[in-house]
């Protein structure tokens, strides 16, 4: 057995499977695939990969299987009717789910005799294998340091934590910042493009802007941590101001304001609440209000 690459299954050629066994293969580790439509894995046989008949045939090829399939009910069809063959392995499961979903799939790899880890991918698939870009992985640390060699082909590989649904529940507040923050920039290209500027000539200022804005991020966790929000920055009603004229100049050129008039409510919320001289850092309490109250997590 190869110790310095050790052999890996990969179950699922979609894209995002394909790139995972692809980057496999490039750093030198013998790789078994399985897939549901075995036509999706000939370009990796023809670069070295092993194509199995079965899921139970691929998963005896590895001590560690990596999973990349549509949703968790394609992996529970996957992976029931073999599901004996997990004992005394490892399962890494890459397929998008809920943090209770997670749970679950630990529970049922425990009872298998399987080890396991729930992991979220943060990139697209042209991106896997590349060690700036971030894997986040949770469950059990023992687990996660056997294959954090193995791990390292695909990106950088985090451990959250133990709670095995945090690779989850931080793809999903992660994917909620991106959509947030691509938003923001569509509108406010959309604003600009209004009067004739290019999204190239406004996307290096607001790369520049996003960098300070990642500097009140650092500014405001530890008020967030501490539920105490001085504002001696800039307060809510002075973001309140600002965003006025931020919808004054999007509604005189016609570009639609449900963004930012949803961010202004939100905003008035909080001022309502108390939080006017506070930093905007206090908005979360408006945010996570209904937990406060007693809001159960969602089950599947």
């Amino acid at each position: 057995m190869n110790t310095r690459h050790p052999a890996v299954t990969v179950l699922g050629l979609g894209s995002m499977g394909s790139a995972l066994a692809a980057a496999l293969l490039e750093r030198g580790h013998p790789v078994t695939v399985w897939n549901r439509s075995a036509r999706r894995a000939d370009a990796l046989v023809e670069r070295g990969a092993h194509l199995a008949a079965t899921p139970e045939e691929a998963i005896a090829a590895s001590p560690l299987t990596l999973a990349c399939v549509l949703d968790y009910e394609a992996l529970h069809t996957v992976l029931d009717p073999v599901a004996d063959s997990l004992a005394g392995k490892a399962l890494v499961n890459l397929t998008s789910g809920s943090p209770e979903q997670a749970h679950e799939a630990t529970a049922w790899a425990r009872s298998h005799g399987a080890d396991y880890l729930d992991g979220a991918i943060m990139t697209t698939p042209p991106g896997v294998g590349n060690p700036e870009m971030m894997f986040l992985y949770s469950g059990a640390h023992t687990v996660f340091e056997a294959h954090r060699p193995t791990l390292e082909a695909l990106g950088d590989p985090l451990h959250l934590g133990t709670d095995p649904g945090l690779a989850s529940l931080y793809d999903a507040a992660l994917l909620g910042l991106m959509w947030s923050t691509m938003t923001g920039w569509l509108h406010g290209t959309a604003l600009v493009g209004a009067e004739k500027t290019q999204a190239t000539a406004f996307t290096p200022v607001a790369i520049r802007w996003l960098t300070a804005v990642a500097g009140f991020l650092t500014t405001y966790a530890p008020q967030v941590d501490a539920g105490h929000y001085p504002g001696d920055d800039a307060t809510i009603d002075v973001q309140i101001a600002a965003i006025d004229h931020l919808i004054h100049a999007a509604s005189a050129r016609g570009i639609d304001n449900a963004l930012p008039e949803l961010l202004k409510t939100t905003m008035e919320r909080a001022r309502e609440a108390g939080h006017g001289p506070d930093s905007y850092a206090s908005v979360i309490e408006v945010l996570k209000g209904s937990a406060r109250a007693g809001g159960s997590r969602p089950t599947l």
